[in-house]
């Protein structure tokens, strides 16, 4: 590896989200941060504060963790034209995200000072330089991103140096090029950069959309021209057809280029599934590197050649990037997968042992029917528990039963669950209300464990998602349910998957209570002495 540093800069909670399909919860903005400070990214961009509500919550939320390896960005822009920094709000709310790093965006292009602002050539200037200086004099480290520089630069180059220059007088860190419309080939951004550069006397950083299909490929010119920072957004979210795909720019700067930006590449595959499920999105089967097809070979001479000599039909080792070799006619394929995971969740597994084929093969066709567990590791390791005869239920259901009544004319509604459900042989009948019909079975089954397991208010449910299955069924299609759970420590997830909604939702829901419960130094079981009307019940 090079000694060169080039620093990843992710905004997939802020750029990312003004792609089409797009939204996470605040909940889902920190989990997606967590995930990329373990993984090694620089800096994270976690909105726009005071654009909305759920920016400024995840910004307070933000404030109160400890990140191990990346910086909190806010992003904001340049104070408004003809209005001092003291004066604008914008800024004022952005000072008070309290975030180590500000990225301010402004204007690099006439055209956009002009018509768009409205303002003078030298009042822009201005703005730049003196919201610049406003956040260095409060102690933060600053980056400029000059919005639409390359084709600043086509129109009006000097101008758009003196943007850049402006941002430089103020004591900016770094400034940012962005080709903000997308449309610049490789060799304009190499050569613009490359020129750039040698004006600028500044540290300089690429930010890219992917217009043309060429996003990841203008970030990797712009680095071999001398930039130092990149940009971008996780599975290339994004306005329009996205930004530069982060998940595919990792994997060329440190296997292909030798420069070294996250600690262990290995787990790329599994930060693109996670931030997929998150959004609730299909993943992109055919993305280079992370894709469930990156490194799949289906018969004839490939297959063939790919098992004698691995590399004669792949460009780099799937493990590399956490991806593995899928060999569609081989009955071993999908092993190394599967004993990884296996391994990684605490069992002691052979490969090529039966345990491994069954969970292989249990797995394969859970997943055909719709099952993903990519964000739902806590279901994983309950299954490979039961498959290897390892798994005590907490409870046994004797049934459960849902309704929700509403009245004509809408003045009244009622959601209604019990169940009924036995541990160690001792029965349990509850009801509840709640909400939604998840709401009032949370409800029952919690009433119904509560004697047995006094902790289980300890665990709260977090995050509830849904996604459809094969649409094109209408009301008969299958249903995924993820849930998202925690203890006040720590978070898992599970999932569950039916043609029926409730019940994709009831699987994820025991198996978000399982997970817990059944680790008995945690949540010891409790006696309760079998009654007459228990006798009765069953």
């Amino acid at each position: 590896m090079t000694e060169r540093s080039v620093a990843l800069y992710d905004t997939t909670l802020r750029d990312g989200t003004q792609g089409e399909g797009i939204s996470f919860s605040v909940l889902d903005k920190i989990r997606v941060a967590e995930k990329l400070d373990a993984f090694g990214v620089q800096y994270i961009e976690g909105g726009w504060p005071g654009s909305n509500p759920k920016d400024v919550a995840f910004f307070q939320e933000a404030s109160r963790r400890k990140w191990s390896r990346a910086k909190i960005a806010a992003f904001g822009s340049t104070r408004r034209g003809n209005l001092s920094v003291e004066d604008d709000p914008q800024v004022r709310v952005l000072l008070e995200a309290e975030t180590p790093v500000v990225t301010l965006v402004g204007k690099s292009w006439l055209l956009h000072v002009t018509e768009v602002l409205g303002v003078t050539a030298a009042e822009n200037l201005a703005m730049i330089g003196d919201t610049v200086r406003y956040f260095k004099a409060k102690g933060r480290e600053v980056f400029y991103d000059a919005e639409h520089y390359f084709d600043g630069y086509k129109d009006d180059r000097e101008y758009a140096l003196r943007t850049l220059a402006a941002a430089k007088d103020g004591g900016a860190d770094a400034v940012i090029l962005c080709d903000t419309n997308g449309g610049s080939m490789p060799e304009e951004v190499a050569r613009i950069t490359r020129e750039t550069i040698a004006r600028v006397g500044l540290s300089v950083g690429i930010h890219t959309h992917n217009d043309c299909g060429v996003g990841v490929a203008n970030a990797l010119a712009a680095v071999r021209e001398g930039a130092i920072q990149v940009q971008g957004t996780i599975n290339g979210y994004g306005e329009r057809v996205g930004n530069c795909n982060m998940t595919t720019l990792i994997p060329n700067l440190q296997a292909k280029m030798g420069i070294a930006v996250v600690p262990d590449l290995t787990k790329l595959r599994e930060l693109s599934l996670f931030v997929d499920e998150l959004a609730n999105v299909a993943h992109h089967t055919r993305a280079p590197f992370v894709g469930s097809s990156a490194f799949a070979h289906k018969g004839g001479i490939h297959v063939n050649a790919v098992q004698k000599l691995a590399r004669s039909y792949e460009h780099i080792d799937p493990s590399s990037v956490g991806n593995d070799q899928h060999i569609l006619v081989s009955e071993l394929s999908g092993q190394s997968n599967v004993l990884l995971k296996a391994r990684e969740l605490g069992f002691t597994l052979e490969k090529g042992s039966p345990e491994i084929a069954e969970i292989l093969q249990t797995v394969k066709r859970m997943e055909s029917e719709g099952y993903e567990f990519e964000a739902a590791e806590a279901s994983l390791q309950l299954l490979i528990k039961k498959i290897l005869g390892q798994h005590r239920p907490s409870f046994d259901l004797i049934e459960y039963h849902c309704t929700f009544r509403r009245s004509g004319s809408g003045s009244c509604h009622t959601c209604e669950a019990t169940v009924k459900l036995a541990v160690d042989g001792v029965c349990e009948y509850t009801v509840a209300e709640g909400d939604g019909p998840v709401n009032a079975l949370d409800g029952a089954l919690r009433n119904a464990l509560r004697p047995f397991y006094p902790g289980i208010d300890e665990i709260e449910l977090q995050d509830y998602k849904v996604r459809i299955l094969a649409s094109q069924k209408g009301t008969a299609a299958g249903t995924r349910v993820l849930i998202v759970s925690t203890d006040g420590k720590h978070s898992w997830g599970t999932v569950g998957v039916s043609n029926n909604i409730i019940e994709a939702s009831w699987l994820a829901l025991v198996d978000s209570l399982e997970f817990k419960l059944t680790r008995a130094s945690q949540y010891p079981r409790q006696e309760r002495k079998k009654t007459n009307a228990d006798t009765a019940r069953q």
